[in-house]
């Protein structure tokens, strides 16, 4: 493996400039970026891998591991980590010790400010959890040094653990055409979210090839319990014909809804039939109860590790797309099935 004095005399740079960059400390030295970019890539071109598990795992007798880091975003999704950890820390992988975890927020749309994508200082793969559709292009494009495996996104360059989200939306579209609604809506989270805009394609497609009214009703909030009350409201106060059923891409949004419909006295699922999504843990405490779509976070979860180790030991290729089923989780705020 190439020494840091080989990768400064390769890229012109004193010692000192080519510890900085590889130590993450550029920026506070203020190194331009130019240069770190010729540092970074020229210890790529020379193999220069540091054993994070060495700097990390100090005391004697300890084996070395991989660390690996889940790339979370900073918004409501983040109450969705809770399940992702448990589906990690109940496997034996873990129990095992058979590497290290990190968690690295970022904000949606500025994944490429993650460094240590670039860098591989302070992980050796990383689990991108919820990008935008500008962070994945960014993604697809990016030459990293690290591996990646993207959660709930396509991708052609990179591992993916994702479901169908796609026919998640038609099988929902299906359900209500079968319970008899003629007029439906979907209230959507205001994000830029792949899976997001399957379900809703999947759902729009459905229904227009299965019913004899085409129209369906959207409305887009804050995606927060905040953001579903609002939409409710807006759709009481500014629309005369009621949809019977609503398809809520997110649990928060539904639960949040819940509440303007019970202060409003609209029955549920009397008036409006309501299905969420994700199958958070509170949804089963509301009133009435939330029906929601389950998402196998905690299965998808030991997915992504096993892989990326996988993929960290070179034992499978990085494109490995691997698929898991949704269904639906019945409760108090659905139409009874015959």
């Amino acid at each position: 493996m190439a020494t840091i004095r080989e990768i400064a005399k390769q890229a012109n740079v004193s010692i000192g400039t080519a510890s900085f960059v590889l130590n993450g400390k550029a920026e506070q030295m203020r190194i331009s970026e130019k240069t770190q970019q010729k540092v970074l890539e020229t210890a790529k071109k020379l193999g220069y891998n540091p054993s994070l598990s060495a700097r990390r795992l100090r005391t004697k007798g300890e084996k070395e591991v991989p660390v690996i880091a889940i790339l979370w975003t900073l918004d409501t999704r983040t109450s969705l980590i809770s399940r992702f950890m448990q589906g990690i820390q109940t496997k034996s992988l873990y129990q095992d010790g058979l590497f290290e975890l990190v968690i690295q927020p970022y904000e949606n749309d500025k994944l490429n400010e993650v460094k240590s994508l670039h860098t591989g200082l302070r992980f050796n793969g990383a689990i991108v959890a919820n990008a935008s559709n500008k962070d994945m292009a960014y993604l697809e494009k990016a030459d990293l040094s690290v591996p990646v495996v993207v959660y709930q996104r396509h991708s052609n360059k990179y591992g993916t653990v994702c479901v169908d989200s796609e026919n998640t939306g038609k099988e929902l579209a299906s359900l209500f055409i079968s319970n008899g609604h003629k007029h439906v809506g979907m209230i959507i989270p205001n994000v830029s979210s792949e899976a997001i805009e399957l379900r809703r394609k999947g759902f729009r497609e459905r229904w227009s090839q299965g019913s004899e009214v085409s129209d369906i009703q959207e409305w887009f909030g804050e995606f927060s319990e905040k953001g579903g009350y609002e939409a409710a409201l807006h759709l009481l106060h500014h629309h005369k014909e009621m949809p019977t059923a609503l398809f809520f891409l997110s649990d928060h949004m539904a639960m949040g809804a819940l509440a303007a419909f019970h202060q409003k006295n609209i029955r549920i699922p009397k008036d409006i039939e309501i299905i969420g999504h994700d199958n958070i843990s509170s949804t089963q405490f509301t009133l009435p109860s939330l029906s929601t779509v389950h998402l196998p976070v905690e299965e998808m979860a030991e997915a992504c590790v096993r892989q990326l180790l996988k993929i960290i030991n070179h034992e499978v290729d990085t494109s490995e797309s691997i698929k898991f089923e949704s269904y639906l989780v019945e409760r108090d705020s659905s139409l009874d099935r015959l």
